[in-house]
């Protein structure tokens, strides 16, 4: 993964509590970024990270994700008080994704509907990485050049906030499921699952969570420890029988 420097704070995007912004970075990108400063914390830039990079493995379209680094003196350019100290604790390295100009928001019934294989990819991806956040109230999706984008995955691994017997509860179904936008459009998850799931190996899972700063990694264990914790955590809901697939399955067919 690249890692940029930010230079210019363009606009925030006033969206739920972690006010992303757009921000234009030393490559010549411009970014639509999330930062460490905000209340969710570095646990949602790991879950960013982690599962945007692991979309992008498996094939989905995720755009392109960077690390992006965030100097205080940054925060000097902003007149918005409350915006300014977000910069300010933001300071050090954050998360970016590329921003695509003139998306819009995938919103049933006024979105066209999803191709039929991919809409089954994006459910079986989101209960992997049990991503409660693809609802049709709130999708987390663009239409972009009449492309569906995946967006948006810092509420997901949500095993992380609560580490006492996660691999336990790793090999549970992911009831929330039921509830995901684009179940409706899916083809047959169980194709889905055939697809995707010899994709991610172990060692692809260990190559992601090195992209993990240590600094992002604090409170649970050593930064090592905790990027196994995530790697075993993910390794184990792999292993057959998939109870999320057999959940997805079954809700398909309510």
């Amino acid at each position: 993964m690249r890692t940029v420097r930010a230079i210019r704070y363009l606009t925030p995007l006033r969206e739920g509590g972690s006010v992303p912004a757009i921000v234009e970075a030393d490559d010549e990108g411009t970014y639509v970024t999330k930062f460490r400063g905000a209340a969710q914390g570095t646990k949602a830039l790991v879950a960013e990270l982690v599962a945007g990079e692991l979309g992008r493995l498996l094939g989905l379209p995720v755009p392109q994700l960077v690390k992006i680094e965030i100097d205080v003196l940054l925060s000097r350019s902003e007149p918005d008080q409350e915006l300014q100290e977000l910069l300010k604790k933001s300071a050090g390295m954050n998360v970016a994704l590329d921003y695509l100009p003139g998306a819009l928001n995938w919103e049933p019934p006024l979105a066209p509907p999803p191709d039929r294989e991919l809409a089954a990819k994006v459910v079986w991806f989101d209960a992997l990485i049990t991503n409660v956040d693809r609802t049709v109230k709130n999708p987390n999706m663009l239409i972009w050049h009449k492309r569906l984008h995946l967006i948006d995955h810092g509420a997901a691994l949500y095993f992380h906030h609560a580490w006492s017997g996660h691999i336990g509860r790793a090999r549970g179904p992911f009831t929330s499921v039921r509830h995901h936008a684009l179940l409706p459009f899916a083809a047959s998850i169980e194709a889905a699952d055939a697809a995707l799931a010899p994709l991610v190996t172990e060692e692809a899972l260990r190559t992601i969570l090195a992209e993990v700063p240590d600094d992002w990694l604090s409170g649970e264990d050593t930064p090592e420890a905790t990027r196994a914790g995530y790697v075993e955590h993910l390794w184990t809901r792999l292993q057959a029988p998939r109870a999320f697939v057999e959940e997805a399955a079954r809700a398909q067919h309510v």
